[in-house]
């Protein structure tokens, strides 16, 4: 004789209208782990990863995980468009979109004025 074993099904936690599922409930609580990622990845805009080439600039694992760690902090104080700073490197982030809109390595940042900003993390 074979014993049976009974696994129980997740709890849904229940949704506006007390049910379980639908259409119209927020995806937040049940979101999917590519939307998780969605969120904590960081994206370079096209013009970040020209300057990024053109300049030739070498951003290291250990760089991009103390940008993105720059990115959570800014986002924790509720920063829209920050200037992030680390080691010879200033980047412009839109901290909202998680995107890199510009990097300017340490030679070409000198005279330079950083505008539409309102915060700055250095990492």
């Amino acid at each position: 004789m074979v014993d049976q074993i009974f696994i129980p099904q997740p709890i849904q936690p229940a949704g506006p209208s007390g049910g379980t599922g639908g259409s119209g409930e927020s995806k937040a609580p049940g979101a999917s782990f590519e939307e998780i990622l969605a969120q904590k990845t960081l994206k370079f805009s096209r013009h970040a990863n020209e300057m990024i080439a053109k300049r030739s600039i070498d951003i290291t694992a250990d760089r991009m995980g103390r940008i993105a760690d720059a990115v959570e902090k800014a986002t924790a104080k509720g920063a829209r468009d920050s200037l992030i700073l680390v080691d010879d490197l200033a980047l412009v982030v839109s901290v909202k979109n998680r995107t890199v809109i510009t990097a300017i390595d340490g030679p070409s940042i000198k005279g330079n004025v950083f505008t539409n900003i309102d915060s700055a993390v250095i990492a």
